[in-house]
């Protein structure tokens, strides 16, 4: 969810692994068809009784789909590879909170990269904000979506929109990123119109995402501002801010093998 320009945006909708649901709106028992709409702005007693999902949005990592913008200096294998461990060190972050189910919306196909606990439902085709909105469609009660490009994210981090009484007086939690757009967003009452028609991957995204919450009439609390990996140079920052993480480690490999 960066500010950057998205990455394939018009790419052909790659197919679902076997057995998963296939599009948006094929979604798990419980949760409404995409596009449904959902009233915003009372808070939600479902937190309280259900907790909270944890909605991941994630491209496959597939070498030329995804961070492109590391191309140079880093091939499109390695780029994919860095892409793999941000995503592999966000859904490990995701494991390590509670939450009522967790739910990968994923562009491509799952792979081992994946631990066991998450429930894969596919993109829709269309812009960014159309395939977010259908994310938050395809469920019901209070989520917390997250992107896959911020592999510092931590349980600390995660923890103020999925604690208990997290959403007491609270209708919307938002995440800015360091570029302008935003890494994270929580709606109690999940209204896919929330994020129809914002302009996306621009460096005044999270302004217009955030502003749009709030004219709507809804509570916001923030949550920290992170930096998205877009650049090499945010590779560097982001790894030194998490060292210890797959990210971290990847890059530190890679960047050896660059230097002989």
């Amino acid at each position: 969810m960066s500010a950057a320009p998205h990455e394939g945006a018009n790419a052909a909708e790659a197919a679902s692994a076997p057995g998963r649901p296939g599009s948006g709106a094929d979604t798990a028992d419980g949760c409404p068809v995409a596009g449904a709409q959902v009233r915003t702005g009372t808070g939600s007693r479902a937190a309280h009784r259900d907790g909270t999902t944890l909605l991941i949005i994630a491209k496959e990592p597939v070498p030329g789909r995804v961070k492109t913008r590391l191309t140079p200096p880093y091939s499109p294998a390695e780029a994919a590879a860095l892409a793999e461990a941000s995503l592999a060190d966000t859904l490990h972050a995701a494991l390590a909170m509670p939450a009522h189910r967790r739910v990968l919306a994923l562009d491509g196909r799952p792979r081992p990269w994946l631990p066991p606990g998450f429930e894969v439902v596919g993109q829709c085709d269309g812009g960014l904000d159309e395939r977010l909105a259908a994310a938050f469609a395809a469920c019901r009660g209070a989520t917390l979506l997250i992107g896959m490009d911020t592999p510092q994210v931590t349980p600390a981090l995660l923890a103020p929109a999925l604690s208990p009484g997290s959403w007491h007086d609270c209708d919307a939690w938002f995440g800015p990123a360091a570029d302008g757009g935003f890494w994270a967003l929580g709606l109690a009452e999940p209204d896919p119109e929330l994020l129809r028609g914002v302009p996306m991957s621009t460096a005044t995204t999270g302004a217009a995402q955030r502003r749009r919450l709030t004219d709507a009439g809804l509570r916001v609390r923030d949550l920290p501002m992170l930096r998205d990996v877009d650049t090499a140079e945010d590779a560097v920052r982001v790894a030194s801010d998490a060292p210890g993480g797959r990210f971290a480690r990847t890059l530190a490999r890679l960047s050896r093998t660059t230097a002989r």
